[in-house]
């Protein structure tokens, strides 16, 4: 079996292990009248800010926390937190406090008993492999395995929120950069 065989076979077992009720239940807390704030370190929180573009494409006020122009983050608003051992400090820390103070959660990491998992309104499991070695095991290096799978995952969350609001793929291409 090739290397790409490999690393497909493995992203196909962990996407087998995404439960769509899951991802039903972050489709319920995400509308166009919240703002949503996305959260995460390293390769996870480059899987959030490409989930944060896609949502600014079709139609969401949307704010990546750490940059220099994200507004203070309120009851009311969601908060999408990406961790794949679900204990990164950067992430569960302001997670926990915005959690106690009226932010809608959404956990996404590999361990459903994490305490990122215990601190959300709903949790998106991706059992891919992380380099605390939960999940899915994996011949990739470190995180890989959950970085990949979920940016697949967002991916399809962001189609569901787009068909759900009636958004074409023309609308989100309107709102893409012309600078490219």
């Amino acid at each position: 079996m090739t290397l790409v065989n490999q690393v497909l076979q493995e992203i196909t077992t962990v996407m087998d292990d995404v439960d769509e009720k899951q991802l039903q239940a972050v489709e319920k807390i995400i509308s166009k009248e919240k703002r949503i704030f996305v959260l995460g370190a390293g390769r996870s929180g480059l899987m959030a800010k490409g989930f944060a573009m896609r949502l600014m494409h079709i139609g969401y006020t949307v704010y990546v926390i750490g940059e220099t122009i994200t507004p203070s983050i309120a009851a009311g608003d969601v908060l999408v937190s990406v961790s794949g051992s679900g204990t990164t400090g950067s992430v569960l820390e302001p997670t926990e406090k915005a959690h106690q103070n009226g932010v809608e959660i959404v956990a996404v990491t590999s361990n459903s008993q994490s305490p990122l998992a215990k601190n959300s309104d709903v949790a998106l499991i991706v059992p891919g492999a992380t380099k605390a070695g939960d999940g899915v095991k994996s011949i990739q290096l470190l995180s890989t395995l959950f970085d990949q799978t979920t940016h697949i995952t967002l991916d399809i969350l962001t189609l569901m929120l787009s068909r759900r609001d009636n958004t074409s793929n023309d609308a989100a291409k309107a709102a893409h950069s012309n600078m490219e």
